[in-house]
Order: C-alpha cells, then sequence, then structure tokens
C-alpha cells in the first residue's frame, strides 16, 4: 500500500484539542443527560440486559481502554459469529438498538470516555485489539493513525466510512485528518456530524448505508481533504 505524502501524520497540539473537548464534552453532557437517561430506560425495555456495553478498544499510542456505549445488540451476540464488524441491518440488534446505530445514539456515553481523556469529539474511531492487530499486518501504514487520539466522530464517519466499509478509504480520511489537524476542523466536522446526525433522523433509507449515512460534504470539505483523499486510489 503506497501512502499518499499528504497523508502523512503530523504532531497534533494536544493541549487546545483537549481543552476544546473539555468544554464542549461539558456542555452536552449538561444538555444531553435527560436523553441519555431516557435511551438507558428504552434500551431495557427494547431487550433484556444490560442497558450499556462496555468493550476494550485501542486508543492513542496503541493504549488499550474500556469505550462504553449503549447497547445495541441482544446479549452474547458474538457466541456463534465470534468478533465481526456490524453489518447494515445487523441481525443481532434488537429495532430500537439498530435505529441508534443507524443514528450513532448508542455513541453518547463516550462523551465520559472523553471526560476521562481517554478519547476525544473528533479523531480516528477506535477499533477493537483483535482487529487492530489483523490491520496492521495488511495495512503497514495502519499504526499511525494511533499517533491521534481516537474519537466519537472522524473525518471518515461523516464521509460514510464506518463498520463495514472500506477500510483503506477509512485509512486515508484518518491519516489526512491528522496530517491537516486544526481546531477549526475539528469543529467543522463536528458541525458535519450534527448535520449527519439530522440527516439520519428524518431520512431512514439515506441511514441505510452504514450506521452512520454517506453524506457528501464537498463545499465544507474540499480544503480539508484536497490532495489527501483524491488520494484513495494508490491505496
Amino acid at each position: 500500500m503506497t501512502l499518499p505524502p499528504a497523508c502523512e501524520p503530523a504532531p497534533i497540539h494536544w493541549s487546545g484539542k483537549r481543552a476544546l473537548d473539555l468544554a464542549v464534552a461539558v456542555i452536552l453532557v449538561l444538555l444531553l443527560l435527560p436523553v441519555m437517561v431516557f435511551l438507558a430506560i428504552l434500551v431495557r425495555w427494547g431487550s433484556p440486559g444490560p442497558r450499556l456495553f462496555i468493550q476494550e478498544r485501542v486508543g492513542q499510542h496503541g493504549r488499550v481502554f474500556r469505550m462504553v456505549k449503549f447497547r445495541t445488540m441482544r446479549p452474547n451476540a458474538e457466541s456463534e459469529t465470534g468478533p465481526v464488524w456490524a453489518e447494515e441491518s445487523d441481525p443481532r440488534c434488537f429495532p430500537l438498538g439498530l435505529w441508534m446505530r443507524r443514528t450513532g445514539l448508542d455513541e453518547l456515553p463516550q462523551l465520559f470516555n472523553v471526560l476521562k481523556g481517554e478519547m476525544s469529539l473528533v479523531g480516528p474511531r477506535p477499533e477493537r485489539p483483535c482487529f487492530v492487530q489483523v490491520l496492521e499486518q495488511q495495512f503497514p501504514h495502519y499504526a499511525r493513525r494511533h499517533v491521534a487520539m481516537v474519537g466519537i466522530t472522524g473525518l471518515a464517519q461523516v464521509r460514510g466510512y464506518r463498520g463495514c466499509t472500506d477500510i483503506r478509504k477509512r485509512l486515508t480520511a484518518d491519516l489526512c485528518y491528522i496530517r491537516k489537524w486544526s481546531l477549526w476542523m475539528d469543529l467543522r466536522i463536528l458541525v458535519a456530524t450534527v448535520r449527519v446526525f439530522l440527516i439520519s433522523l428524518i431520512s431512514p433509507i439515506a441511514a441505510s448505508a452504514s450506521s452512520v449515512p454517506v453524506v457528501e460534504v464537498p463545499k465544507l470539505f474540499s480544503s480539508l481533504t484536497g490532495e489527501g483523499l483524491g488520494g484513495e486510489r494508490s491505496l
């Protein structure tokens, strides 16, 4: 795999990014806490079992942490399949859980991971250790995405690359984000994430392609991706 030069990782000014994370996360937790409580009640109503799902993920510099989210699948969903990526209309999900995955509401508890300093609001999505081990063998540059703090949302996600989507496109988007990072870029990705969320609420068909629907935002990201995402074909 040949990595486009524009996607070579560069250092990120973590102090400014962390300050933005804390400020926004505190505000969102205060505003959305009633919503999270309501969703937790609905999860228990929709499927017997725990309200939250805690899973080990690989974070910045390869450190493993426990990521929390609302449970969207039936208990012991991987007892027959083993570790696999979630699919479109995954049969392991109960109806409410499938809707929460499509809208991204299942990720809300990760705001507490952000407050703990384990995640950022914006960054490459964290993967499971078993997946990372395989992907690092298949893609020599995959480990470079661990330079950054992992995020609840990211450039790859607002472009629709999530779950069972092309890992090469996700990797390219992640590395381009690291290379071109700025606080302004994070803010624009957050705005795009809100837009994607609203579209997923009013358009279930658009949301069916992946956990986060594919939404083209050329005007928003033309100055961010530019040469970088144009290099996907060389992967």
